[in-house]
């Protein structure tokens, strides 16, 4: 600012050397600095589970330090979770909260299948982080945040169920005969469950929200893959009028669609195990830019955000953001 008070000030001390309309050259674009109020970045981290590799969340922790967006969501398997004990439960979410702790703004928890898949991990939340799915606004846009394993308690114990009996089948006789169980091939597996309470909710909250100029859903399983009409086709149909991107997760390799004229987007990974063979699954961090014309959307590739002394921080350089290229044995 100090420079172009300067210039000005030139300018008018020297004017027989610009030109006599006012129009004297300059040696920058134009004034219209990008600073609307309206303006605002976040940050989005994708799954860090199913055998999370050591070093890499930390590390993105480090570098959305260093990003300062004005905060962060998820998308949801945020610890490892499954049939484990209570006491368990508790450590893995301790060790994910004092691994967020250190970012200066607010961290959005979104829950996915380790996270909340069995009665016990539900309640586990429930005490510590309360609701399951929620809503809220900032600077005039609107965040749905969704439960994916939104099942009644009998369906949850017959998935896990059916998946103990898909693992042991997967330890046993590998992953063509795993594809092969009643467990691989749930819709819910891939797709996920919403329930009719969920629906209404976030029907309630569309209603109460019209004056927004944009709407962010967040949900671990992309639950639009169903076969059937589900709950998540009314929150979709609420939200035909007005514009709305849509983040999630689960597949660990990265994706990008656009259905019903909005985009879609699966994240890859941010520390959790790579399956290449899916597409890019690779880790990174989303940076995205809400501007007055809709959001830009920059995947920014852990590898190459570093500090001021040029290297990536905590050591990052030792580790391997892309199994697919340096091997998962590092």
């Amino acid at each position: 600012m100090k420079s172009l008070l300067f210039a000005s000030t030139l300018a008018v001390m020297l004017p027989s050397l610009g030109a006599a309309d006012g129009s004297d050259p300059k040696p920058w674009t134009h004034q219209n600095f990008d600073a609307d109020p309206g303006k605002f970045t976040f940050a989005i981290h994708a799954d860090l589970t199913g055998g999370e590799r050591p070093g890499i969340f930390a590390t993105a922790m480090a570098q959305l330090n260093l990003l300062r967006p004005d905060f962060v969501i998820s998308v949801g398997d945020l610890i490892e979770g499954g049939e484990i004990q209570r006491d368990q439960f508790e450590a893995e979410w301790e060790a994910y909260d004092n691994r967020v702790r250190s970012f200066p703004g607010p961290i959005f928890y979104v829950g996915g299948n380790h996270d909340l898949s069995t009665d016990l991990s539900r309640e586990v939340w429930a005490e510590r982080y309360g609701p399951t799915y929620y809503h809220f606004r900032y600077k005039n846009v609107l965040f749905l945040v969704l439960d994916t394993e939104d099942t009644s308690p009998a369906d949850r114990v017959e998935i896990a169920k059916a998946r103990a009996k898909a693992i042991m089948i997967y330890q046993s006789d590998g992953p063509e005969a795993f594809a092969q169980t009643e467990y691989a091939n749930l819709a819910h597996r891939t797709a996920g469950t919403i329930g009719d309470d969920q629906r209404n909710y976030f029907l309630e909250a569309i209603e109460h929200n019209t004056d927004v100029r944009w709407t962010f859903l967040f949900l671990h399983k992309p639950a639009w893959q169903h076969r059937v009409k589900t709950p998540f086709a009314s929150i979709e149909a609420a939200l035909s009028e007005r514009p709305y991107t849509v983040f999630n997760g689960h597949v660990q390799a990265y994706g990008h669609e656009v259905r019903n004229g909005r985009d879609y987007v699966q994240l890859a990974t941010t520390g959790g195990e790579q399956f290449p063979d899916l597409g890019l699954s690779e880790d990174h961090v989303t940076l995205v830019t809400m501007t007055n014309t809709g959001p830009n959307i920059a995947n920014l590739m852990l590898s190459g955000i570093r500090d001021k002394t040029g290297a990536i921080p905590r050591d990052g350089g030792d580790l391997c953001f892309s199994v697919e290229r340096c091997g998962d044995d590092q």
